[in-house]
Formats: C-alpha cells, structure tokens, sequence
C-alpha cells in the first residue's frame, strides 16, 4: 500500500519552519535560521521524526531551483554596471580572500594530500565562503538610519557583484569535479554555457517584450513563462553544459530582470518560494546533519571555518574598500557589513555535497558558519558605526535601494496596482 507520509512530512516542515522562523526573527536571525533549525529538530540528529527521503529531495532540489532564479531576479545588469569601481573592487577583493583563506583551511585538515580531486575539495571550502548575505546587513543599516551612506550603497552594490563572481566560481569548480575530467573541454563548454545564455537573453527580452505589447493586460502569464525558461535553462545547464543547475535557474532570472515586467515577475514568485519550496529546501539541509557523528576535529574546523568566515571579508572587502579611497573606518564597517552568510552560503555547501566536493559531516560546521556570521554582522555594525553622526549622503535614494524594496511592495498588490506602480517608475527612468 502506498505511504502518504509524505504529506505529514511536508505538513510538519512548514509549520516547525515557520513556528521556529517566527522566533528567530524575533531574535533578530534570518528565518532561515529557524528553517535549519526545524531539520535539525525533527530530523535524525534529535527527534528522528522524518528522514530524508526521494520526495523530499526532490521538492527541495526544485526549491533551491527557484530561489536562485529569485536571486537572479534581483541582479539587475544596469545596476550591475551603475556599482563603479569601489563596488566592483570589494566584491572582487572579498571573493578572492575568502576563496584563498578558505583554500588553505581544507589544506590545513588534510596536509600534503596531492590528489588533483581532493585540492578541489580544500577550493570547494573556499568557495561556501564567497557568498555574502545582505540581507540582515540591510535591515541593520536601515535601523541605524545608515543605509543611504556611501558604505550603506556600496555594500549593496558589492554584494550584488559578489553574488555573480562566487556564482562564477562555483561554476568553474563543479564543472572540474569528476575522476576523468578534461580540463580544455571543460572550459570550452563553460564558455559555450555563456555564450548560450547571452543567446537567450536577448531571445527572451524580446520575446518577453513583444508579449507585453500584445498582452498587456494579461500580467499573470508573465510569472509561468518565466519560469518555464528557469526550469528548461536549469535542465540545459546541468545536461548540456555540465553546470549546475542552480547556475543555469539563476541565469534565467538575471534575464527576466531585465525584461518589462522583472519587478512583478520577482514579487509573484515570492510566495511560491517561502510558502512550500524554501521551507523544504532548507529543512532538508537539517535533515542531513547528524550531530553525535561531529567529532573532535569537526568542531575545531566548525570554530575555524567562523574565524575564518568572518575575517576574510572583513580583510578583503576591507581592504578593497580602502584601496577605493575610504577610510580605515569607513572599510571595517564595509568588511562588517559583507561578512554575513546565509542562503548562498547553503545552497553551495548543498551542491557541493551532492557532487561529493565536500563531506556531509561538514553540513554541521556550515550551519554553525551560518547562525554566527548571522548573529556577528549586526552587533559589530552597530560597534562600528558607534557615535557617528550621519553624512551628507544620508537620507538620499539611490536606485540600489529603491530596486531592494519593489519586490516587497508589489507582491501585496492586486496586477492592476502593480501595472501603475511598474508604469510610474517606468516613466521616472
């Protein structure tokens, strides 16, 4: 007789995630805190209520799906081009530190292995590493009436490269992981990769305009259309390219934000992400960590991956920041502010693992990365910017940060307030 267990899986999940999200917020954590939480909980590390299973792995492999094709709907090409040098320079820096620091770290944990796939793995550690989440950096900034500063945009317009370029790693290092692997070829396909997205892009801007101009007044096929092109460039990307999934999905939503109807796209997808696909995703990653098996050693390396973590973006975006002319406070509230870890972080430690570019036993030192980077950012920003009046930037908009609060305000909207509020800001630009 079929099991429809499934169903109280899923029930469970959403309601445990959400419960325990509510209570991470409150503590000033990303609920995706809560989310880890709940797996960990319910999973086989305490409770050993529900197991990991085909279903759920699949779900969750859809929901990592859509929320890079969310990321990629926050990635405006413009914007990525209105950052300049400073934003450029951070970014850059602060991947490039971590990725090193993090490089030597696995090297640390297993000295003088030589083998070719296990130097991938020490590079994979360096990779989780990459990713800034600024989202609570933004929500501190705004509390402290900081994020219209010139570091408050240069932090956003850093961690929007920052995304791109760790994306951009990843790709290389998935893409050479495999006993028999051609180097040459592998980058003959990562190129072939880029040039089929740029055929795209300009294949669905078109076609997303010409719709718009016959449809106008049918707005919710945009949301299926785009998605249909996340799920056929994931699948081409994994099948085709050998990249992963995640990057083909967020590919496509670098597309869709640049067509017409971005904004709406992006703020429709929002409840099909934190209503069923990212609650699973992320409790799924609880699942799969096992406490009584994280011994000595992986709770030294949990300790050092934090440090680690921390100060990485902390020197390089630090010093990316000062090498652009800020100054040596003005950089550590910079570094501060991009050291924080979150869902990116997750979701390369999760493809990783899947790949077996990292152990699963790791999953537990990633977690434990996550929370404290989560609970460091906002106290040492404060700190930071302890006693400083504000500048004369203060106050002002910048298209950084209008772009960060569309999403949220069209997703409450009926598709009639959307289209005045999308035809408002149209005729602004």
């Amino acid at each position: 007789m079929e099991s429809y267990k499934f169903l109280l899986d899923v029930a469970l999940i959403l309601l445990s995630t959400k419960v325990l999200g509510l209570i991470t917020q409150k503590l000033q954590l990303p609920q995706v805190v809560g989310a880890l939480l709940a797996g960990l909980i319910f999973g086989p590390a305490v409770l050993n209520i529900i197991q990991p299973t085909e279903f759920l792995n699949s779900l969750s492999e859809i929901g990592v799906i859509v929320i890079m094709f969310g990321a990629g709907m926050s990635t405006d090409i413009k914007e990525l081009k209105q950052a300049g040098k400073s934003g450029f320079l951070v970014a850059l820096v602060g991947v490039l530190v971590p990725l090193g620091m993090g490089t030597l770290l696995g090297f640390l944990f297993a000295p003088g292995e030589s083998d070719p796939s296990l130097i991938l793995q020490h590079v994979f550690i360096g990779t989780i590493l990459t990713a800034t989440s600024v989202s609570i950096t933004v929500e501190t900034l705004k509390e402290i009436g900081k994020l219209n500063t010139k570091v408050g945009n240069n932090i956003l317009a850093a961690a929007l490269i920052d995304d791109v370029l760790g994306l951009i790693v990843l790709t290389i290092v998935t893409s050479l992981a495999g006993d028999t692997v051609n180097v040459g070829l592998v980058l003959v396909k990562i190129l072939l990769f880029f040039v089929f997205v740029a055929a795209m892009a300009f294949v669905g801007v078109k076609l997303f305009t010409w719709y718009e101009n016959r449809f106008q007044k049918n707005l919710h096929r945009f949301p299926l259309l785009a998605f249909v092109l996340c799920l056929v460039m994931a699948f081409v990307a994994e099948e085709v390219f050998g990249v992963a999934d995640i990057i083909g999905a967020f590919a496509a939503g670098v597309i869709v934000a640049n067509t017409p109807r971005g904004a709406y796209i992006e703020s429709k997808f929002q409840p099909l992400s934190y209503l069923l696909l990212a609650p699973v995703f992320f409790a799924s990653i609880g699942l799969k960590v096992e406490l009584p098996e994280m011994s000595w050693q992986i709770l030294v390396f949990a300790v050092l991956l934090v440090l680690v973590a921390i100060f990485s973006k902390l020197i390089g975006c630090g010093l990316g920041a000062k090498a652009c002319g800020f100054t040596w406070r003005e950089s550590v509230q910079v570094g501060l502010g991009m050291a924080c870890r979150g869902e990116v972080a997750l979701i390369v430690a999760n493809r990783g693992a899947s790949m077996g570019l990292m152990p699963e036993s790791y999953f537990g030192p990633v977690i434990i990365m996550v929370v404290c980077c989560a609970v460091f950012t906002p106290i040492a920003l404060k700190l930071a910017f302890k006693g400083k009046r504000g500048t004369p930037e203060a106050g002002r908009s910048t298209p950084l940060v209008e772009r960060y609060s569309m999403a949220d305000k069209l997703g409450g909207m009926s598709d009639e307030q959307a289209e005045q509020v999308l035809a408002a800001q149209k005729r602004k630009k």
